[in-house]
């Protein structure tokens, strides 16, 4: 991982554990990463890989108990950002880094209108009287493609569709002009015409406001389309990181080849079965102490059964956690 001038944000380490009645969870497992200024970070994984409960370690949103943050740094502005209070971590969250949840069925409250849960984050966080909350309000609508957005501002949730509402949530998070914006499947409930409206939408955003994204989801056809760089997740950590043009030209893990393999085609015989990964998902109830996709991985030997391997730079923009990596001739990711 490389940070500079340039990087906006740096996670270092970062370890997150839930406590439970069956033993700890060992959710997110030494994981380092950066984002730099305007860029769209993409991370992917199966469900279970510990993609969104990374990112909500990130900014305080994991209920504690059970969640556990036992190590890392995050560093934002010059300062560790773990280390903040609740009443800073809100602050934070307001005006600093929006978060846009993947369910906007549930996410909007249902007894408040949408001009209300606009303006409260501006007021709060901005100070801005009743008029100019509403205003400005209005004008995020009108951004995020919602017609007729002064008037719309006393309706309540159910009176939108489901593409309306997380238009809606972008808007929320977009309120206090937030350097980063993290979005977590914003498209996962939606049709596929509204989620290339959302799609759409994200790149307009990101072109006018220069800011920071985040892009958490399952689909690597998404992110083909519009990241900068990609982060794998599997078991709770990092297992390649890459340009989105290097991922997809030369997956080197071989949990991102099986990845990239699901992907259905619209070339070849018609009568071709979509492919799968055999097996499940680990179980994270211990720390990983061999490699975590060896029991689904059809090139797996013997060192991986008893160590897990580092991540391995194989240039400065590619880096994988992989044995097959390090045997030919990678050096040591730092």
């Amino acid at each position: 991982m490389t940070s500079g001038p340039e990087t906006i944000l740096e996670v270092n380490a970062l370890k997150t554990v839930f406590h439970t009645r069956g033993g700890e969870i060992h959710a997110v497992n030494s994981v380092d990463f950066s984002l730099k200024r305007g860029e769209l970070l993409g991370v992917v994984g199966e469900s279970g890989s510990g993609k969104s409960v990374t990112m909500m370690s990130l900014i305080g949103l994991l209920p504690s108990p059970p969640a556990e943050i036992r190590e890392g740094r995050v560093i934002f502005g010059g300062r560790n950002i773990l280390g903040l209070s609740e009443r800073e971590l809100r602050t934070l969250r307001g005006r600093d880094i929006g978060f846009v949840f993947q369910d906007p069925m549930t996410s909007l409250n249902p007894v408040f209108t949408v001009g209300y849960q606009l303006m409260e984050p501006l007021r709060e966080h901005m100070g801005l009287s009743r008029r100019q909350a509403a205003a400005r309000a209005a004008d995020l609508l009108d951004l995020v493609g919602i017609p007729d957005a002064r008037q719309r501002l006393s309706d309540y949730p159910h009176q939108f569709s489901g593409g309306m509402r997380q238009r809606v949530m972008i808007a929320i998070a977009l309120a206090c002009d937030p350097k980063i914006l993290i979005a977590d499947e914003p498209t996962t409930a939606l049709d596929v015409t509204i989620q290339a409206q959302i799609l759409e939408l994200i790149r307009k955003i990101r072109n006018q406001l220069g800011m920071a994204i985040i892009w958490i989801t399952h689909d690597l056809g998404v992110i083909a389309g519009i990241a900068d760089r990609v982060v794998v997740m599997y078991g709770g950590q990092i297992v390649e990181q890459a340009t989105v043009a290097k991922l997809f030209a030369e997956p080197r893990h071989p949990y991102t080849q099986a990845l990239l393999q699901t992907i259905p085609s619209l070339r070849g015989a018609r009568n071709h079965r979509l492919n799968s990964i055999p097996g499940q998902p680990p179980i994270l109830a211990f720390a990983p102490s061999a490699c975590p996709f060896m029991p689904r991985c059809t090139h797996a030997f013997d060192r991986c059964a008893n160590e897990n391997p580092a991540r391995w730079d194989l240039d400065e923009s590619h880096d994988v956690a992989c044995f097959l990596a390090s045997n030919n001739g990678a050096s040591s990711h730092v």
